[in-house]
Order: structure tokens, then sequence, then C-alpha cells
């Protein structure tokens, strides 16, 4: 998992995560109750209910385990398979009569499944829950058989469960509170990552402002110079000269542009990057294909500007590829540029070999957009090429 991936998924890690993690732990919980009881040599209350219950309590949780596999994983999801664990092992417990103790060690496992959610009130709810009903259960029991009764081990038993309970619910209330203190720490570096990218922005339009007024002009004027000095005394020097200026001048618009393109700030993001795309089809060593939605002027849209133009630049100087295709959709809330070629192609394996070497640009694309939420994935095009996904949240700033 990627830097983006602790960032932007900080809270899935702690709700989704731990679902996935029971529901890999609870089929093998499921044969172990049945286990127990067997190894206990339990003679059941209502051997009908408990065999249905344990036969239906495994296929849940196997079907659960596949859908949990998948993403996105909902919400609810937390809490209903914690209540379903509950209801069905007490449910075990009222059917299999004397397997109640031997079914004690899977009371002290269901807080467990919940205690690192982030949600200390969900896990002192199910934790004091499970106590009483594991209380419940042999009352009903010894309800049941009089020869029984409630011997004092029980009461021990949901002490230690509360106990367990409380201790579950600080963890959870630990957990909670680092959570909530790495989240600030985020928050903090996106927005001095957005604040980074603004200062860019600002010195780029500044430094842009200064090269037109100032050299740009100049350049401008004395063309304009030989352009009359020329008509007036032809000489092959000259007209080089004036050639040079040209070219010269060209070059310092083309340079002004990649700064700070007007296009981007007066128009928005699809028709700079459009005109991006054009002034590659004019100079670059490939052909330019391009499909751009109209997204307005996100707050994001300098990064997806930049990242578009590094990797056109990376795919000019290093992808040998004929056909570079580069698109931009809007996807909920979210924009995806991707930049595709059907170059030689790029191991994502050897991006750290490339950071020691000195080769940045990539690396650095990337901790901006996964600073500032966003994602970006490095992949094969079609057996071979590259691809290159960012996506970044549209309220990203």
């Amino acid at each position: 998992m990627n830097l983006h991936h602790r960032v932007r998924r900080l809270n899935d890690f702690l709700t989704a995560e731990p679902v996935r993690v029971a529901a890999v732990l609870r089929p093998p919980m499921v044969a172990l109750i049945v286990m127990i009881v067997d190894v206990g040599d339990v003679d059941h209350w209502l051997p009908g209910v408990y065999h249905t219950t344990i036969v239906i309590y495994l296929a849940a949780s196997l079907i659960w385990l596949i859908r949990m596999m998948r993403d996105p994983i909902p919400r609810w999801a937390g809490w209903a398979s914690t209540v379903a664990d509950v209801t069905l092992v007490v449910l075990l417990c009222l059917s299999s009569g004397g397997a109640t103790a031997w079914l004690l060690p899977v009371f002290f496992l269901l807080p467990i499944s919940v205690a690192f959610q982030d949600r200390p009130w969900l896990t002192a709810l199910l934790g004091f829950t499970t106590a009483f009903a594991y209380l419940g259960v042999w009352i009903v029991y010894s309800k049941r058989d009089d020869t029984v009764g409630l011997p004092n081990i029980v009461y021990m038993h949901f002490a230690f469960l509360a106990w367990f309970a409380a201790a579950t619910t600080g963890l959870s209330l630990v957990i909670s509170w680092r959570n909530r203190r790495v989240q600030t720490l985020l928050d903090v570096q996106r927005r001095l990552v957005s604040e980074s990218l603004r200062a860019d922005e600002r010195h780029s339009r500044e430094l842009a402002e200064s090269l037109h007024d100032g050299p740009l002009q100049e350049l401008l004027a004395a063309r304009l110079a030989l352009d009359e000095l020329a008509e007036r005394v032809p000489d092959p020097t000259i007209s080089a000269v004036r050639e040079a200026l040209a070219g010269t001048a060209t070059q310092l618009r083309s340079t002004l542009r990649t700064l700070h393109p007007a296009v981007l700030s007066e128009l928005g993001l699809t028709p700079a990057l459009a005109e991006l795309l054009r002034s590659y089809r004019n100079r670059g060593p490939f052909a330019v294909e391009g499909e751009l939605a109209e997204v307005g002027k996100p707050s994001a849209q300098d990064l997806l500007y930049r990242a578009a133009r590094e990797l056109l630049g990376n795919a000019a100087k290093h992808a040998r590829a004929s056909t570079v295709r580069v698109t931009l959709v809007r996807d909920g809330g979210s924009l995806t540029l991707t930049v595709t070629d059907d170059g030689v192609g790029f191991d994502p394996g050897i991006l750290a070999t490339r950071i020691a070497e000195g080769h940045i640009g990539l690396a650095s694309l990337a901790a901006r957009v996964e600073a500032m939420g966003g994602t970006m994935k490095v992949g094969r095009a079609g057996g071979h090429g590259t691809r290159i996904r960012v996506t970044v949240p549209i309220d990203a700033d």
C-alpha cells in the first residue's frame, strides 16, 4: 500500500480493514465452536436448533468473507456482523445447553472484533451486552435443569467479561484519540502542500510576468530594429541574427506558457490541457490523442496541469512511444487524469532507484498528489507501454 492509501484511507483502515480481518477469522471460529462442543461431549438441549444454527452460521460466514473481499465495504458492515455474531453465539449456547461453559472463550473474543474500530461507544455496548448475554444464558440453563443452579464461577466469569468490556473500551478510546491526532497531522500536511503549490504558482506567475515584461520585450524590440535595418541594408548576417532572435522569442514564449499558462487561470483546466496537447502535437516525437471532459476550474487544477506536463515530458524523454493518449474524467467527487503510451514501458519497482540517481520528478509528483489526498498509480498498458493514472478530490485544497 502506497503513501496515498495511508493518507486518504486512514479512516477506512480503522473500519473496513478490521471488518475484513474479522471476516477471515470468523469461519475458523465457527469450526472451533463445533470442535469445542464435540470435545465437551455435550448432550444438546435442542439439537435440531443447534445444528441448523451452526450450519447457517458457517455458510453465512463464508458468504460474508467473499463479500468483504470486495470494495467498497458498507459502513454498517462492522456493527451488522458483530450483532450477528452475538446473536448466533447466544443462540448456540442456549440450544446446546451444557455447552455454555465450553463456549466461554467465544464470549471473550467477540468484543475484540470492534475494539479497534475507533468506536468506543460501540465497543462498550457490545462488551457489556456480551457479558449480560453470557449471564442470561446461564440463567436460562439453570432454570431448565434444577440440578445445575448457578455456580459461583459463573459470577466470576461475568465479572471478567465486564472487566474485559471496560478494557476493550479503553483500548478503543486510546486508538480513537491517536486516530484524531494522526488525522490532524495529515490535515496540516495537506494544507502545507496546498500552500506550497500556491506559492509555487505565484512564483511561476511572477517569473513569467518578469520575463514577459523584460527579456521578451527586449528581444522583440531588437528584432524590430533588425527588421528596419534589413530593409535598408540587405545582409545575410542580419537575416541570420533576425532568425535567431525569432527562434529565441518563440522558445521564450513557450517557456512562459509552461511557467504560467494564462488559459489555466482564465478559462480553466480543460482548455489549458487542450493547449498543452496541441503544443505536443506540433513539436512532440509522438502522436497525441486527447479525451478531456469539461471540468471548469477545480481547486486541484494546478496540480493536475503540473501532472499532465510532467507525464508528457517523461513520455517524450523516455518512452520512445508512437502514440500518447491523455484523458480527463470526472467521477463523483474526484477528477482522474490518465496518460497512456505505447512505448517501452516502465517498471514501478525501479522508481526508488531512479530517485537515488537524482530523477525525482515522478516521485515529487507522487508525493504532492498523495499529500493532497489523491492517488497516482503506475502500471503497464495492454502488456506494453505505460499507464499512469492520477486521481484527486475535486475539493482538494
